[in-house]
């Protein structure tokens, strides 16, 4: 009986022997960094930029760095860190441009390169349930200056449209120095991600202004005197009073006023590097 005994311990001792060493094993140390994410696209939005990127195919990612930078070819610093394949940059500033780079890291803590993606963003101002009235009855209530949002007087210098009944009809009108283009039915203000190149509303012969039939659920793009661009959906009408959402590009000159998920990709710039 004693033999017996000494043999099923040594038998149970073995067993945990390879079970210790098969655990030893599944545990490597891997000194391999995963792949530089793919894919890397934003989201422009009101002092935040919303970052996305594909999802990594090693089986050991642990999560993912999110860096930022000045220039493409700047210094990046690390801003934050992810298991999801989304993050969210709160600490962007209206009218400064931001280039994003992502990195993954593994288990192991190994760091993958920085992703070669040119990914850059602009954040801008925006605000709903925006209201002006008609400049016929209600003349110092009736225009908008994106760049302070605030309502002015329809004659007021600063004032980049205003809102008009006539015959019926409504109308978004702006000054001659301005331009304005109906870009159609939107389900929301972050449909149109760019101002565009052509297409603008023809000035009338004998007249100073612009104008457009203010239509709601349709969004407009308004080209300002002072070289910025703006969107602005009319939500509703009711009466003399027009209520509309809104997105303003601080950047002189940049039609930049997405908040869509673009499909396409920036190319690389020949012979780039990015640095930490």
């Amino acid at each position: 009986m004693k033999n017996l005994k000494r043999i099923y311990l040594a038998i149970l001792f073995g067993a945990a022997f390879i079970l210790s060493g098969c655990d030893e094993l599944d545990h490597y140390y891997d000194d391999t960094p995963p792949a530089a994410p793919r894919n890397i696209r934003t989201i422009t939005g009101d002092q935040r930029v919303d970052i996305y990127w594909d999802e990594n195919r090693e089986h050991d990612v642990a999560g993912y760095n999110v860096y930022y930078s000045y220039s493409y070819d700047g210094k990046y610093e690390l801003i934050g860190s992810t298991e999801s394949t989304y993050f969210i940059d709160e600490g962007g500033k209206n009218g400064d441009t931001y280039y994003y780079a992502v990195t993954a890291y593994d288990y192991d803590g190994n760091e993958s390169e920085l992703s070669d993606d040119v990914v850059y963003d602009t954040p801008r101002p925006e605000g709903f349930n925006q209201a002006v009235f008609d400049y016929n009855r209600s003349p110092n209530n009736s225009g908008y200056d994106f760049s302070q949002y605030l309502v002015l007087p329809y004659d007021d210098k600063a004032a980049d449209f205003f809102f008009e009944k006539y015959n019926g009809l409504n109308y978004i009108n702006v000054w001659e120095d301005s331009d304005v283009q109906d870009m159609g039915a939107t389900k929301d203000i972050w449909d149109i991600s760019y101002a565009p190149q052509t297409g603008w509303v023809a000035m009338k012969q004998g007249e100073n202004i612009k104008y457009v039939e203010a239509i709601p659920g349709h969004t407009y793009v308004i080209w300002t005197w002072d070289n910025h661009y703006a969107k602005v959906r009319v939500k509703s009408i009711s009466g003399d009073r027009l209520v509309f959402d809104w997105a303003y590009q601080l950047v002189e000159g940049n039609r930049e006023l997405k908040r869509s998920v673009p499909d396409e990709r920036k190319p690389l710039p020949a012979n780039a590097k990015r640095n930490y």
